[in-house]
């Protein structure tokens, strides 16, 4: 069986190079990741040492619809003004911004059963790699983060989570990694193949979702209302990125850890001719309504961001 890439698509080819050429031709979005020309990894075959969780085939409810971006709003400003002035203020900026008004509306949707981590990959699995690999460590010069646009936090923020001599920053171990591109984590991806002799790839934006959601669509991993102590995102206290798994309400009904709050997460999804990938879950600065599992936003390939993580999928 050999891999080849398509426009930052994976596909598998078990037939021809023509075949694939025409599946390719009439494939118009990156969500299809793969050909179904093999069979998935079984429970036990994925869940072997704990550290992916199996997520089955089946239907689940996907995106939002006006009710529950009307929350997350509301929600949102709850978390900014202090008065209830300050509240209609705050949801009046933040509706103006269009914030949630991109979510696919709420369907339903199906997957094939797929094999996810179980957690995001952390600063110590990725120096690994870089060691076994010679791969540039996570890094941004202020010039390149001024270029970016999307600030958001001072230079001086970012330089907390900058490696030296080719190490994460003190006592973070098991905090995610951050300041990659979705380039770094394919190249990560692939790396971990090579190790392992499996096959690893992002999560596609619906395999994502159902992860975080489950089938019944909720908001949260949790449930339907807001919890403050459930994530580690604005209103924590920690304005930082967590260790791993250190949140039990973010985890979800499938055992995934951190699917709402720490850092956004990288997937295989790509809009605009490739040139932006769709992330998904939520920050450790973002308020409320941002951390629901409908929430989508799309950033540049090449950013770098001490908000943008990632996680894998395993395949055989």
């Amino acid at each position: 069986m050999k891999t080849i890439n398509f426009s930052q698509c994976k596909f598998k080819l078990g037939l021809s190079i023509a075949i694939a050429l025409n599946i390719v031709l009439n494939i118009s979005s990156c969500q299809v990741s793969q050909i179904a020309d093999s069979s998935p990894l079984t429970q036990q075959e994925c869940e072997t040492d704990g550290s992916f969780v199996f997520i089955p085939s089946g239907k689940f409810i996907q995106g939002s619809d006006r009710t529950e971006r009307d929350y997350a709003y509301r929600i949102s400003a709850e978390a900014i003004g202090k008065t209830p002035a300050g509240i209609q203020q705050a949801e009046q900026k933040l509706r103006q911004t269009g914030w949630f008004n991109g979510e696919r509306d709420r369907q339903t949707a199906s997957t094939s059963s797929y094999c996810i981590s179980r957690n995001l990959v952390t600063n110590q699995e990725y120096q690994e790699f870089i060691q076994a690999t010679n791969y540039p460590a996570p890094d941004i010069t202020e010039a390149e983060y001024q270029q970016q646009g999307f600030l958001v936090h001072p230079y001086t923020k970012v330089q907390e989570f900058l490696w030296k001599d080719r190490t994460y920053p003190k006592n973070e171990a098991q905090h995610p990694v951050v300041l990659i591109s979705y380039e770094d984590a394919l190249a990560y991806a692939d790396g971990q193949g090579q190790r392992t002799g499996a096959t690893y790839r992002l999560p596609t934006e619906l395999e994502w979702e159902k992860a975080a959601r489950g089938a019944s669509g909720n908001y949260f991993p949790w449930g339907n209302d807001w919890r403050s102590n459930g994530t580690n995102s604005a209103g924590s206290g920690l304005n930082y990125t967590n260790e791993i798994g250190a949140f039990p309400l973010s985890k979800s009904v499938y055992g995934v850890e951190d699917m709402a709050g720490n850092v956004f997460e990288y997937t295989s999804t790509l809009e605009q001719q490739g040139s932006r990938v769709v992330m998904k879950g939520c920050g450790w600065d973002d308020f409320p309504g941002f951390c629901r599992g409908a929430y989508r936003h799309t950033r540049p390939v090449d950013s770098r961001h001490i908000l943008f993580g990632f996680r894998l999928v395993k395949e055989p």
